[in-house]
């Protein structure tokens, strides 16, 4: 079970989230992904426990479907290794600022050198061409530097982050996506090219799309900010035994909700007439809707809003998604055999391709654990191999 990337391999020299979810999306496709670690390893391996050192939780999710070497880069063998792989990959993807590539001598100039028609991505905090370029960022500097944190301000009276990493995550994909173009624009024309993909413009973009709002109009026509997802009305709404998520959306969704709540004379109340006087009276709405769930229990709006394709869903907690009846038929959570750590939970792929199915055909690697292998392949001898091992500048696992 391949996946549509069969054949393409890409040089994974990121750590942490943004670019091992970047990665781990590549691999799931089929992409035959080389991790690249220092000798001591991606930090991420130390968050959370684990059974093995450096072989914690968030590393055995991030970094599945990845083969792992291990070098160290600021040693002039380390770099000669790492473009002799340079000349068998399709891309390569990094998360280091800039100014840390081109001082291992390993930015675009130096790769392109070693493979003339390579994609070469870099995602990191800030564009280079801006003042922030230099800036050091993290999830949590981006969440406050493009105006989530200050979004969650309406709704908590204090500027908050979003209990997930949500910017390296997002920028994690938009970096996939702009790998899988890159590529495609190589197959087309044989051409590689660098690809910037910074986490404070990606952000900003992916907030503003909707929050822009009267912004979007010169001169402006009202304050910047979705008003109907910035109230503090807008939220899960308790019923007699729990709570639910629901959203009526369409006029005959409002309709129908407000017969199944034996609330009929709201059909003609002008703050429903339609979705844009419902948005601008967003907070009205919401706590009308509020007062009217409190009625019934859980399981009786499910059934009445599922009897009408209104939206509405029971609130789960994080706990709750492996009981989930959906999620259970789908399979979206398991359990395999990690060769190092014993039986763990997986997380299904999410997506499916009918005629390149996907699988995650190797579990996540202990640091260095396919060096040899890959030295290999990249055409060194035996003898280069084990120079490399015993000088340390490479690592290989035992075992």
């Amino acid at each position: 079970m391949p996946g549509p990337l069969q054949g393409i391999r890409i040089l994974d020299l990121t750590s942490v989230v943004l670019g091992p979810y970047a990665t781990m999306t590549l691999a799931d496709l089929g992409a035959d992904i080389i991790k690249v670690e220092a000798p001591d390893g991606d930090m991420v391996r130390s968050i959370g426990a684990g059974r093995s050192p450096k072989m914690g939780p968030m590393h055995l999710t991030y970094n599945r479907g990845k083969r792992g070497i291990a070098i160290d880069l600021k040693k002039p063998e380390g770099r000669a290794a790492l473009l002799r792989l340079a000349k068998t990959a399709d891309a390569l993807l990094h998360n280091m600022r800039p100014q840390a590539m081109k001082s291992l001598g390993l930015d675009y100039d130096a790769i392109k050198a070693a493979k003339p028609d390579i994609v070469y991505c870099g995602a990191y905090g800030f564009g280079a061409a801006g003042p922030y370029a230099a800036k050091a960022a993290f999830d949590d500097v981006i969440q406050g530097a493009s105006g989530i944190a200050s979004l969650m301000e309406a709704i908590s009276d204090q500027p908050r982050f979003t209990p997930m990493v949500i910017a390296d995550k997002t920028t994690g994909l938009m970096l996939a996506n702009c790998a899988l173009a890159a590529l495609l624009h190589r197959a087309r024309t044989g051409q590689g090219q660098f690809v910037e993909i910074p986490m404070f413009e990606t952000m900003v973009s992916y907030t503003m799309v909707e929050h822009l709002w009267g912004e979007t109009f010169v001169p402006p026509q009202g304050a910047a900010g979705y008003p109907r997802v910035m109230t503090k009305e807008r939220r899960p709404h308790r019923t007699k035994d729990g709570w639910i998520a629901i959203l009526p959306y369409s006029n005959e969704n409002w309709r129908d909700f407000f017969a199944m709540a034996g609330r009929p004379e709201l059909e003609a109340d002008p703050r429903f007439a339609s979705l844009d006087v419902r948005t601008r009276h967003a907070a009205e709405v919401y706590a009308i809707v509020a007062d009217i769930i409190k009625h019934k229990t859980t399981a009786e709006w499910l059934a009445l809003c599922d009897a009408k394709s209104i939206p509405c869903t029971k609130v789960n907690a994080v706990r709750d998604l492996f009981d989930d009846p959906h999620l259970k038929a789908v399979g979206m959570f398991g359990e395999v055999d990690h060769p190092s750590e014993g039986r763990i939970r997986s997380i299904r792929i999410p997506f499916s391709f009918e005629g390149t199915p996907c699988a995650v055909e190797r579990q996540a690697p202990r640091i260095g654990e396919h060096t040899t292998a890959i030295l290999r392949e990249a055409g060194m001898s035996a003898a280069e191999i084990d120079y490399l091992i015993t000088s340390k500048i490479v690592i290989q696992a035992k075992g």
